[in-house]
Parts: structure tokens; C-alpha cells; sequence
């Protein structure tokens, strides 16, 4: 068997602090034994498992590897407002008038993740083009 992707691992300041974010933009938890301040925390959700660490330097450039995320109990703009008021940011609006499209934004350390369209949209949007 080859090998399988244990955690998506990140980079960050604060790990504790980011790895809350991740865990409520994913509806995950935290590691039982994760607390402020300490150098590494995880994030357990049902697409991915992500593994914060902290490092001295700070992010300068775009990331080279980005999470994508799905809504699955609500729209592309629904879970862009709720990401928003959770700390993130807008950073690039794809979205299309005709309901295609993604929206980038960045979590509360500046890494940039998009937010794609849910499962039932596309399937209505497919529907409609026929």
C-alpha cells in the first residue's frame, strides 16, 4: 500500500489561536491535549486533518499549497459571511454573475484558502445549462 496523507501541516505563529479558527471553519476539534501557547496543535474534521506548528518567521509570500473548501448545509456566499465573521478576510472575489466562481480569502494569519460552491449548487447550476 502507498503511503496516505496523515495531516495537511501549517506554519504559523500561533497555533492554539489558528487551530481554533480551522476547527470552527471545518466543525472539528481540537486536540484533547492542545493549549495556548503550545507549539503544535491539531485540528480532527470529517475532510481533512490539519496540523498547526509554530515557526519564528512569518508568512512573506502566497502560499505554494491552499485548502479549498466545500459548504455542505449552505451556499458558497453564506459560508463566506460566516468565514468572515469568524476573522477571515476577503482577498479575491471570483465569483461570476452567473453563480460560478470562488471567493479567496485568508484565515486570521493571512493564508489564503478559497471557498468554492456547495454540491447543490453546482448540481443547479448544471440543471439550469443543461
Amino acid at each position: 500500500m502507498a503511503s496516505l496523507v496523515r495531516h495537511v501541516t501549517i506554519d504559523c505563529a500561533d497555533p492554539y489561536a489558528l487551530a481554533r479558527f480551522w476547527a470552527e471553519v471545518l466543525d472539528g476539534t481540537l486536540g484533547a491535549d492542545d493549549n495556548p501557547g503550545d507549539p503544535e496543535a491539531v485540528v480532527e474534521s470529517a475532510g481533512a486533518s490539519l496540523l498547526f506548528i509554530r515557526v519564528p518567521d512569518g508568512k512573506s509570500v502566497k502560499n505554494r499549497v491552499h485548502l479549498d473548501v466545500q459548504p455542505q448545509d449552505r451556499t458558497r456566499d453564506e459560508e463566506v459571511e460566516r468565514l468572515l465573521a469568524l476573522g477571515a478576510t476577503l482577498f479575491e472575489d471570483h465569483r461570476t454573475p452567473d453563480g460560478k466562481g470562488w471567493a479567496t480569502l485568508t484565515d486570521i494569519e493571512g493564508n489564503e484558502f478559497c471557498v468554492e460552491r456547495s454540491a447543490a449548487e453546482r448540481i443547479a447550476t448544471e440543471a439550469a445549462t443543461g
